[in-house]
């Protein structure tokens, strides 16, 4: 859709690995993405993985992180594109819905917890290893069975700054899990499939 508004592409690697994915989601009707930015992956997922009567919840702060902030990214405006994809993304696909939770995804994780469980979850907030440790840890119960786990940016960052990227916490939380999970694609991003 060319009338989209987007500033920024960290995305255009991503759509060869998760077309991939599709057709090993045990259904596609709920979606959960930390971290949206401008939603380029939300754009992608109501377009290509989510079902007609389907749900992607939508989470982020839109206050930027500490990256965000260093490259001085002005974040109202991050915010303002992303109302203006969703809003053209729910009137072309009327079906499918998009929940805008502006919140910490902590905050969103704890609101969702106890409710139905989710097909696929993106993690790609805060980058910071205790941040994307927490969140993998609380979003975890979430996940269905046979759910999809996206972790990105997985090699980002500077090898010196261990703590503030997520490789650290996705290599913590692979190993932790190793049992309940198996690794489906490591690149740039690290996906897993949660198993009983």
């Amino acid at each position: 859709m060319s009338d989209f508004k987007f500033t920024q592409d960290w995305f255009h690697w991503a759509p060869e690995v998760w077309e991939r994915l599709v057709p090993m989601l045990p259904e596609r009707g709920r979606f959960l993405e930390l971290g949206a930015f401008e939603g380029r992956s939300t754009a992608w997922i109501v377009e290509n993985m989510l079902e007609d009567g389907g749900v992607l919840v939508s989470v982020d702060t839109w206050e930027g992180a500490e990256e965000h902030k260093d490259e001085g990214i002005d974040m109202i405006a991050t915010e303002s594109n992303y109302d203006h994809n969703v809003k053209l993304l729910t009137e072309k696909y009327d079906e499918r819905t998009v929940l805008k939770y502006k919140m910490t995804s902590y905050e969103a994780l704890t609101k969702l917890a106890g409710g139905p469980q989710f097909d696929f979850i993106y993690i790609d907030a805060s980058h910071t290893a205790p941040d994307v440790l927490t969140d993998a840890c609380v979003a975890w119960p979430l996940l269905k069975d046979n759910g999809v786990m996206v972790f990105d940016d997985y090699l980002w960052g500077d090898q010196r700054d261990v703590l503030h990227r997520p490789k650290l916490a996705v290599d913590a939380f692979t190993n932790i899990f190793a049992e309940h999970l198996k690794p489906m694609h490591t690149g740039y991003q690290y996906i897993v499939r949660k198993e009983k």
